[in-house]
């Protein structure tokens, strides 16, 4: 196998151009074989083999820097730098990451999961090497799905300030993570049809060349007119017009062509950006024609490309469906998506209510204030956005929505430990950063039945909401004989003594667990559903505190700033004499791994609740 010369960066300057297409097919096997067991982003990696061939064939690394943004498609960058005997491990715990990692080798130099960031950090780079007067080429690769967030265009326009050279690889597939949306959609797609542009530009200026004596008067007078004629085959030329040279489109599956192109680009004083058409899935029929499910796949059988398992029915298989339920019974209610209608659950209000639905493509900033123009309209905008690309939008959710008290509500999916995809996608830090806003209130559903409850109650109440919920499977509860959801209160799920535990949402289920262990031991704890991380039931807290010396809270959140500090607060000040236990998630960043074995690992399962609890209560 070809693949077996490739052990180390830079093993690829060895290997004959006429290989490449066989290399690129060893590469696509490995990486459906092992995505298919521990599953991963495929698509976007099938995509970019020979872009990523292309790149590596053209330069050196590391002393030469590709950042990769999102790095969501940065798998066949890892087997070309070192990587590919520990390839086996994607995904798993202490295993490669399926991002960009830069403790992992020096051929990663940013680390990265969430998107349009790539041409801002290639620009810092590039910034420092000229500063230290170094000498090494920089490339940001970025997605059309990418180019919907604004930071893209802040990084470009201050790009284009640049003497020295920057290259930006524009991977356009026409796709995000769903189909791409949007005036920079229609903007690559009418690039894609003006081909005959860049071929047509070298004839005329070749054949003018040729013609004798005037020959150089008319090549400059073609010059002169350039934008113009651009303007003509290819709308807009907005590259160009803000600053950057543009070079291409190329096929993104020829790689002599892109080394060609790469090569040139090299060559340019100043910001260049090369335009690379690719096919996400490409060389896997599956994930050719079902890119959007092959983006991010569990376990799949290769032959069909059918998953391997279920994991039954999801919180965003409820919030989809008690979403589109209230949409039927109210026509001001409203649905919002950053590009992902699938992944939270709002493909089927968008193929049942098409006007009152909204993709802004990959642009969490842009989405909230858009939701807060459609409550002051009347609407009761829903926008659904995963906990971790939510915090992208901070500063929207309290200028634009909470200080003007808006009736706009956040379904906050994947809240809590996400398992694989790692750092950048764990969802630790939502019940945080919301609950210091003023105006804001935070709730949290245990089971499928609160979550349905939990969003009526935030589409009939007034000011701004968030639903927090986990990924995976939600267990269905207790329907009807369920305490009816009431603005701030808890409920006491089981009475007890001297010990309480408040747990909240997803922690339901390991606290209940630990009660019923610890009542083996002759312990009785109090369990309490918090439902309301804000505003907090003090009036339950009050009581508890009559009965009870030992509260504990128990969140799948950071520890810092989240509910159990608050309770804490609360309790020195007003209860002194009973003790406050906070367990959560510690103040570090939680890498890949199963999501239950990661809370195993912080103590967050039955058996790390019940340890703590004999250890705290004497």
């Amino acid at each position: 196998m070809i693949l077996d010369r490739i052990n180390q960066p830079n093993d690829l300057h060895g290997i004959p151009l006429e290989d490449f297409p066989a290399l690129a097919a060893e590469i696509r096997e490995l990486l459906i074989r092992t995505v298919s067991t521990n599953g991963g982003h495929l698509a976007s990696n099938l995509g970019t083999v020979e872009l990523t061939l292309a790149l590596h064939n053209v330069l050196h690394l590391p002393e030469d820097k590709i950042i990769w943004d999102v790095g969501h498609q940065c798998y066949t960058h890892k087997i070309l730098t070192g990587r590919k005997e520990e390839f086996s491990t994607l995904r798993t715990e202490k295993g490669l990451s399926g991002f960009p990692k830069r403790n992992e080798s020096p051929c990663d130099v940013f680390d990265t999961g969430h998107s349009s960031n790539s041409i801002s950090a290639g620009l810092g780079y590039v910034r420092a090497r000229d500063f230290c007067h170094e000498e090494y080429h920089v490339v940001s690769v970025i997605g059309d799905g990418s180019l919907t967030g604004g930071m893209a265009y802040e990084a470009m326009n201050n790009a284009a300030l640049l003497k020295t050279n920057f290259i930006i690889v524009l991977n356009d597939n026409t796709m995000s993570i769903s189909k791409n949306v949007g005036g920079m959609s229609t903007y690559l797609s009418a690039i894609r049809t003006a081909e005959t542009y860049t071929g047509m530009k070298m004839g005329v200026t070749k054949a003018l060349n040729r013609v004798p004596v005037v020959g150089e008067s008319i090549v400059e007078s073609v010059r002169r007119t350039k934008k113009s004629i651009k303007q003509l085959f290819i709308p807009g030329m907005l590259f160009e017009n803000i600053g950057l040279t543009y070079l291409g489109p190329v096929n993104g599956h020829d790689m002599r062509q892109m080394m060609r192109l790469f090569n040139e680009a090299k060559k340019v004083k100043g910001p260049v950006l090369v335009h690379v058409l690719t096919e996400k899935g490409h060389g896997y029929e599956p994930a050719e024609k079902n890119p959007d499910r092959f983006h991010g796949t569990g376990p799949f059988e290769i032959a069909t490309g059918r998953q391997k398992e279920s994991g039954g029915t999801s919180f965003t298989d409820v919030f989809s469906d008690a979403l589109t339920e209230l949409g039927r019974k109210n026509k001001r209610l409203a649905a919002i998506t950053a590009a992902m209608p699938s992944g939270t659950g709002l493909q089927r209000f968008s193929e049942e209510f098409p006007s009152r639905f909204f993709d802004v493509g990959i642009a969490e900033e842009h989405a909230v204030t858009f939701a807060a123009g459609l409550a002051l309209g009347g609407m009761i905008p829903v926008a659904a956005v995963y906990s971790s690309f939510l915090q992208r939008a901070v500063d929207q959710i309290l200028q634009d929505v909470c200080m003007q008290n808006l009736h706009v509500i956040f379904a906050v999916d994947r809240a809590g430990l996400v398992g694989a995809d790692g750092e950048t996608h764990q969802g630790c830090f939502d019940l945080s950063y919301l609950s210091m806003m003023p105006n804001m209130t935070v709730m949290a559903p245990s089971n499928a039945s609160e979550l349905r409850e939990m969003l009526a109650w935030a589409v009939s109440c007034d000011g701004p909401v968030a639903i927090r919920y986990p990924r995976g499977g939600a267990p269905e509860g207790a329907g009807e004989a369920m305490v009816p959801v009431q603005s701030g209160r808890s409920e006491v799920v089981i009475e007890g003594e001297g010990i309480a535990f408040l747990a909240v949402g997803s922690m339901n289920g390991p606290c209940r667990e630990a009660v019923g262990r610890l009542a083996g031991e002759g312990l009785h704890p109090t369990l309490v559903n918090v439902r309301f991380v804000k505003p907090m039931d003090t009036e339950l807290l009050d009581q508890l505190a009559r009965t009870h010396s030992l509260v504990i809270t128990v969140e799948e959140n950071t520890l810092c700033g989240g509910y159990g500090s608050a309770v804490c607060a609360y309790m020195e000040s007003s209860h002194p004499e009973d003790r406050v236990v906070s367990m959560g998630i510690p103040d570090r960043f939680i890498p890949h791994g199963k999501t239950e074995d990661l809370l195993s690992e912080i103590g967050l399962d039955a058996d790390g609740i019940v340890k703590r609890t004999k250890e705290e209560f004497r």
